[in-house]
């Protein structure tokens, strides 16, 4: 490998153009503080401001251009002033103006490779030649730049390092922090005491996950500072997860009139994003705070601003309203007090080496100096030199003072450690350092690892960058005035965020965390329903019905036999529910029921106890009997629909629910049947019709009831009865009245087919007590029968609408069992009342009329009735 100071031939007419320009620029390169030393180390600084209307320098730059300039040539003093770091070698300066331009910094910085482009010797050794073939202008030969200390902006840093790094020539920066120069295969001789803004963007990620922000826009000054940190910020966030970005905004290099306002109306396209993280320089970050004053936002945006913000009062002077809550962060800095004590001595008779420190001093002071040639203007005041800095004129340390320091020391100490390899025992140089050999030196650069300015360690990484350490402030309104408020540490970040949220303040609620975040999260019983691409926003749906929330994002139906909590965050078990003894719908059928009973007994008993007298004999006692159990049965099952389902009770209301309408329906179809048969026969002959004795009556009754017994008997064979809990017959639209319903295992079927068999005597008992409407009055049972028959269906005619038009009622189990029971009682009371209330009547209150009656009709005496007992009735 060649040495940096042996430059290979077809390099050097590859760099012609550029010794063009480093000779064209000798006369400005005269504008440089120089030191002389054995070894020389560049410095650019932007001690003015970029110029307008097309020139390149503007106004002086105090604090970002003076102060740091002067800080590296105090730690130059300092190292060549210490006998145990570099001995007998003493480190010279080339100071340079960049004027915060990228374009004319690179001009300046080709001074620093001018004597790797002309060598040892003049230009004639490069073939260079002016115009017309005149020799160029022998001038002596340019310092040998090993390091260079510098730039201040990224974008100026990025060009610098561009050139530098062809010539081997190592570069420390104090100031830009864009992470586009962490990109060791393209500036892999930059290296920087600051930490790279991927570390802050880190930091400021943190900040919002620590705050509960989810979605938030970013903001960025157009060039490599702004818009890497912000690419930073959004590709940190992406793989952090949790972090949306709501909109990415840019703002020009050269903003028009009313981008600003134009900025503001974007932002508030998105106004739950309140938060904005911004990476611009100061005049954009003022600007944006004006705009967003005039549109009336103050305490809207929350600001969380990078090291361009910092700790700043120029962005926000007279905008302290608008920033108050703002964060931001600094990389972790102190004030240097050797700085102060040295920089507040500097006068203009001990700082001659400062080619611009008297623009400083008329800058500082507000003063005009009086020069040979030149007159004052009678209205400045005029500088005496006594002024002294920090007495006269405010003064505060500049902030990068730090790393300035820490830069000259890193390439001090790395120095130090390659001259100790290299000349062991010299003192001085010695010919293995002359030239010092770029590439080596920034292995040493990098391998350097010493306690800076402030006492924190200063060390580079594989890519030349500083570790991340910042402070974090926000500005805070002091006792509830913007204006006299200040930026107040809150937290540190050093790899990991250490932030005090009690100590933060915000507009409104001063303790309250202010939300940025695209949806609220969703309350309890609600999952969260994604918005597409957007993975912070989401529409919150409830969990309605009988589903309950499983996790954020899913809700599921709860178990048939469960329903949802209150706030559908669980299920729980659906009450059960059972027509009970002291429920209002019991009380009617019971009633009906214990009436009925006592009726029947009553009946019952006063047939026992006249067995024997004309009126009950009249009305066919066996008969009579069997009715009059079928009616008591009838009443009987009411308390067997009301009593708790279980295995004996569902048997019995298998068994029962049919019995006693069969047994009545058999027994009045059997005497209906009798009589028309009777009176028909009674038309043709004299002959009696067959089995119409009481005996063959009973057997007939008993027969068409062993039909339902068997049926009931083979029904509970085949399928024991049971009890079950039915959860959708009260599965209401609401949750909350939703009840399992304690019930037998009978369907609403079964259970008319329970009474279907009866329904069918009922209907052809009718129809015979249709037939037999014409039979003489004189005979005691026909039209009772037919009443009865009447009304009955009248009752069951309207139960079937009943019992089936509520099938789908809440009140499903209640209705239809009070329906039931209380059309059986009816059915009952009627065949009661009309059968036998009046000739109980007759017994108890008319003895008289309980006698045979001697008269017979015409027609009772044609009809030739047989003998029997409703015959007597006929004497």
């Amino acid at each position: 490998m060649a040495r940096p100071g042996s430059v290979r031939e077809p390099l050097l007419v590859a760099l012609l153009p550029l010794a063009w320009l480093a000779q064209a620029g000798l006369a400005r390169a005269a504008d440089s503080v120089r030191l002389a030393g054995g070894l020389t180390l560049g410095g650019l600084f932007p001690v003015h401001a970029r110029g307008a209307a097309g020139r390149a320098c503007g106004p002086l730059k105090k604090e970002q251009g003076v102060h740091r300039l002067e800080a590296m040539l105090y730690a130059l003093d300092r190292v060549n002033a210490d006998p145990e770091l570099l001995p007998g070698v003493r480190l010279g300066a080339r100071l340079l103006d960049t004027c915060s331009r990228d374009t004319y910094a690179l001009e300046q910085a080709l001074s620093f490779v001018q004597a790797l482009i002309r060598g040892r010797g003049d230009g004639d050794e490069v073939g260079v030649r002016c115009p017309g073939g005149v020799p160029p202008l022998r001038t002596a030969p340019p310092e040998r730049v090993v390091a260079v200390v510098g730039a201040s902006a990224s974008s100026v840093s990025i060009m610098v390092a561009n050139v530098l790094r062809l010539f081997a020539i190592p570069q420390i920066s104090y100031a830009s922090t864009a992470p586009e120069l962490s990109d060791s295969t393209r500036y892999d001789f930059f290296s920087r005491v600051v930490p790279p803004d991927s570390y802050q963007a880190q930091a400021m990620v943190d900040i919002v996950r620590a705050l509960g922000w989810n979605y938030v826009s970013t903001l960025a000054s157009e060039g490599n500072y702004g818009e890497s940190g912000v690419e930073a910020f959004v590709q940190i966030s992406r793989e952090a997860g949790g972090v949306c970005i709501a909109q990415s905004i840019k703002i020009p290099r050269e903003p028009k009139p009313g981008e600003f306002n134009k900025v503001i109306r974007r932002l508030m396209e998105t106004p739950n994003a309140r938060a904005i993280i911004i990476f611009a320089n100061e005049d954009d970050i003022r600007r944006v705070l004006e705009a967003a004053h005039q549109a009336n936002l103050t305490g809207h945006f929350l600001w969380v601003g990078s090291d361009s913000w910092g700790a700043k009062t120029s962005p926000i002077l007279s905008l302290e309203e608008v920033a108050i809550g703002a964060i931001t962060i600094l990389p972790k800095r102190a004030s240097i007090d050797g700085f102060d004590q040295y920089f507040m001595t500097r006068s203009l008779e001990n700082n001659r080496r400062n080619i611009w420190f008297a623009e400083f001093w008329e800058e500082n002071f507000n003063c005009k100096l009086i020069s040979s040639g030149t007159q004052s203007d009678d209205s400045t005041r005029k500088c005496t030199g006594e002024e002294r800095i920090g007495r006269d004129s405010p003064y505060e340390q500049e902030g990068k003072v730090q790393f300035v320091i820490d830069a000259v020391y890193a390439i001090a100490h790395a120095l130090h450690s390659m001259h100790q390899a290299l000349c062991p025992g010299h003192t001085g140089l010695c010919p293995a350092m002359e030239p010092t050999d770029g590439r080596m030196l920034l292995q040493y650069i990098r391998a350097v690892r010493f306690n800076g300015s402030a006492g924190t360690p200063v060390m580079f990484n594989e890519n030349g960058d500083a570790p991340g350490r910042y402070d974090i402030f926000q500005y805070q309104a002091t006792n509830g005035s913007a204006s006299s408020g200040g930026y107040q540490a809150v937290g540190q970040w050093a790899e990991t965020l250490r932030l005090d949220v009690e100590a933060l303040q915000w507009s409104g609620d001063p303790h309250e965390v202010p939300s940025s975040l695209c949806s609220l999260p969703c309350g309890p019983g609600e999952r969260k329903k994604m918005v597409k691409g957007v993975p912070c926003c989401w529409h919150c749906e409830a969990c309605d019905g009988y589903r309950f929330q499983v996790d954020e994002f899913t809700c599921e139906a709860c178990p048939g036999d469960m329903r949802p909590t209150s706030n559908h965050t669980g299920c729980r078990p659906t009450p059960v529910v059972r027509l009970s003894w002291s429920s209002p719908w019991a009380a009617p059928p019971l009633l009906l029921a214990v009436l009925g009973i006592m009726a029947t007994t009553t009946v019952v008993a006063t047939f026992v106890r006249h067995n024997n007298t004309p009126i009950v004999r009249a009305s066919g006692r066996e008969l009579s009997y069997v009715l009059l159990t079928g009616i008591f049965l009838i009443y009987a099952i009411t308390f067997l629909m009301v009593a708790e389902p279980g295995a004996t009770v569902c048997a019995a209301r298998r068994l029962f629910l049919g019995l006693g309408t069969t047994l009545s329906y058999s027994a009045l179809l059997t005497k209906t049947n009798r009589i028309y048969r009777i009176f028909e026969q009674g038309k043709r002959s004299v002959t009696p019709p067959p089995f119409i004795s009481p005996t063959s009556q009973l057997v007939i009754t008993f027969s068409l009831t062993s039909l339902q017994v068997v049926g009931v008997i083979a029904w509970l064979g085949v399928r024991p009865p049971h009890s079950v809990i039915d959860y959708e017959e009260q599965r209401t639209v609401d949750p909350e009245q939703a009840r399992g319903v304690l019930k037998c295992d009978m369907s609403d079927l079964s259970l008319i087919g329970c009474l279907g068999y009866s329904l069918l005597l009922m209907v052809t008992c009718t129809v015979y007590a249709i037939k037999a409407r014409g039979v003489p009055e004189t005979f005691n049972e026909a039209k009772p029968i037919g009443f009865t028959m009447y009304t009955t269906c009248i009752i069951w005619l309207a139960f079937v609408p009943i019992f089936f038009g509520t099938a789908q009622s809440a009140e499903k189990i209640y209705i239809q069992t009070t329906t039931l029971t209380v059309s059986l009682s009816l059915s009952a009371s009627v065949s009661l009342g009309m059968l036998y209330v009046p000739k109980t009547y007759v017994i108890l209150f008319h003895p008289e009329q309980n006698v045979q009656k001697r008269k017979r009709s015409l027609k009772a005496t044609v009809a030739a009735p047989p003998k029997g007992e409703d015959a007597e009735d006929h004497k």
